[in-house]
């Protein structure tokens, strides 16, 4: 099962991903979106949005500045008031991504309301591995103690095997089935990326600096002063 799970599932995931978000891109382009709700909630959206967005961010950050510059992320945690600070404060990024992402869930949940009117299943199956990964890494924070110091000689190592071809499960193999869940749904997100909404992490509008100037015109009522106005925008 170790096998499957850390050698043949990272692979089927990443190849998924990049396969499917491609062929998605080109054949359903307008769908390669957040599709946003914003304009239907957007106060309860905003505290949900905002630390979900930003706690995480800076969660996947660390992990990966750890995992290409282990040295650098070694010395830091090499000592003991540093290894605190870092330990607090990504566990303080845990629960501000947490309540976030509740936020984010509960606003879908009631009944009747348009969040939940336009919540697919696919909405709902993201949210809920989201909210597995996030929790047992939060679990691993509190339960684990110094994870940051360990992922550096089990993860990491595992992590590079898999990006060289070569992979060695031996440093990951051991670990409790807690934090091995926390491995697995990491990639099980992977694996939902080019079927949810999460493709628009890899769209960056960069065609707005050079897309020429939009005329947009709004049609008034009969009666109104002016048959209509416009303004120039980008």
């Amino acid at each position: 099962m170790d096998n499957f799970l850390f050698i043949a599932f990272p692979y089927i995931a990443v190849i998924l991903a990049i396969g499917v978000g491609i062929y998605r891109h080109a054949r359903r382009p307008y769908t390669y979106s957040s599709l946003s709700s914003e304009i239907l909630e957007n106060r309860k959206l905003f505290w949900g949005s905002v630390p979900f967005h930003f706690g995480l961010t800076l969660i996947l950050l660390a992990h990966l500045l750890a995992a290409l510059l282990p040295g650098v992320a070694g010395w830091f945690l090499g000592g003991q008031i540093r290894r605190l600070v870092l330990e607090v404060t990504g566990m303080a990024l845990g629960l501000y991504t947490l309540f976030g992402l509740l936020v984010l869930i509960a606003r879908r949940l009631v009944p009747r309301s348009l969040a939940h009117a336009v919540t697919s299943y696919m909405d709902g199956v993201l949210l809920f591995v989201l909210l597995i990964q996030v929790g047992s890494g939060i679990g691993i924070a509190i339960f684990d103690r110094w994870g940051g110091l360990w992922y550096l000689h089990t993860a990491v190592p595992w992590f590079w095997s898999l990006a060289v071809l070569h992979p060695d499960i031996s440093t990951v193999a051991q670990l409790s089935p807690f934090v091995k869940l926390h491995f697995v749904t990491g990639f099980v997100v992977i694996l939902l990326f080019p079927f949810s909404r999460l493709v628009h992490l890899v769209m960056f509008p960069i065609q707005y600096l050079w897309r020429p100037h939009q005329v947009v015109i709004w049609h008034r009522r009969p009666g109104k002063a002016g048959a209509y106005s416009r303004e120039i925008i980008r």
